[in-house]
């Protein structure tokens, strides 16, 4: 796996009701070998209370997971909480049990990035690095 030239904090949130977060333990494990700072919200988190953690932690990109399916509703509600909490600016990225034809959807409402089962890891850091620079060049 590459490793990040700088130490970005990110944060992996699991909004919703969904009580599965082994995807987003190996997420938040694989950012953290890679040089990230990881920051995780733990699961059943209301998008406000990622936000609010986003924000107080000052991360430079965020992470959702969902395998409960509500994807379409919780990933967009974060970004309009972030926004709401005056860091429309952090991207964020989302992963999961998620059907191709709602990638588009969940892009149009702001999501940089969606991953699906089997996408390589090595994507999914180096996407995280590109959001995390952007980030911090905006």
């Amino acid at each position: 796996m590459a490793e990040t030239t700088h130490r970005y904090r990110v944060l992996i949130g699991k909004p919703g009701l969904d009580g599965h977060d082994r995807g987003a333990k190996f997420i938040a494990r694989a950012l953290r070998d890679a040089g990230f700072e990881v920051v995780y919200t733990g699961i059943r988190r209301t998008p406000e209370e990622i936000a609010a953690a986003a924000v107080q932690e000052d991360v430079s990109a965020v992470g959702l997971s969902s395998l409960s399916g509500a994807h379409l509703r919780l990933f967009p509600a974060v970004v309009d909480a972030l926004g709401k909490s005056g860091a429309g600016d952090i991207p964020v990225l989302g992963g999961g049990v998620i059907p191709d034809e709602d990638i588009s959807h969940l892009k149009q409402a702001g999501i940089v990035e969606v991953f699906t089962p089997g996408t390589p890891v090595d994507q999914i850091i180096q996407a995280f690095q590109q959001a995390c620079e952007a980030h911090q060049g905006s």
